[in-house]
């Protein structure tokens, strides 16, 4: 799969914070961890425990995460119409 970059804007808290775990996955790995594989490690623990995203990024009020998955993947699907070739 081609990668394809894209920019994304987060607050400046959110940012330090995905620093942050960026560092401790990269003590944890022995190597070097960028933001985005940081941020596709929150991802994927979030999706067993929500509560991971939700202290980092900070809960939308009555935003469920069922809402948030169905818009996550409108995301890829028009993505991947985009970018298609």
């Amino acid at each position: 799969m081609e990668k394809v970059s894209e920019t994304i804007k987060v607050s400046k808290e959110a940012k330090e914070e995905l620093v942050r775990v960026a560092a401790a996955l990269q003590a944890r790995e022995g190597r070097r961890v960028d933001l985005d594989e940081a941020l596709k490690h929150l991802l994927k623990t979030g999706k067993r425990d929500p509560s991971v995203l939700s202290s980092l990024f900070g809960a939308v009020p009555r935003l469920r995460l069922d809402d948030l998955r169905e818009e996550r993947m409108r995301d890829e699907q028009r993505a991947e119409r985009k970018y298609r070739r």
